[in-house]
């Protein structure tokens, strides 16, 4: 294992004991195959980075974005690890944390049109 992939796996275990309020609600619904029987995992290494959620057999990656993602640095930011996620394979959905507040119910929709659309 890389470095690199050693320090992600444990930031990502820390994470995991820090989810936000959206997160855990989100989670809530993902867990334990509970969105039609898919699989997720929660602050999953991939790289150097860590992704919310991951369906690791249809390369899914769902990232819940809160007010600290609307700054040109973090834009910057998500963007590059958007491009490396590309890369190597993966899609990405990504919901702001009110949406999940909103319209749960909307945000699982377009998590299974996404997978169903691979």
């Amino acid at each position: 294992m890389r470095n690199k992939e050693t320090r992600s796996r444990k930031f990502a275990k820390e994470l995991r004991r820090e989810l936000t309020d959206a997160e855990i609600i989100l989670w809530s619904v993902l867990k334990n195959k509970g969105l039609m029987n898919y699989r997720f995992r929660r602050q999953h290494p991939i790289g150097p980075f860590i992704v919310d959620f991951a369906n690791v057999k249809y390369k899914l990656v769902i990232e819940v974005d809160g007010d600290t993602h609307s700054s040109d640095e973090e834009i910057a930011y998500d963007n590059r690890r958007t491009r490396y996620l590309e890369a190597q394979g993966w899609r990405i959905l990504r919901c702001w944390n009110d949406e999940v507040y909103r319209s749960l119910d909307g945000v699982c929709d377009s998590i299974l049109l996404a997978l169903k659309s691979e």
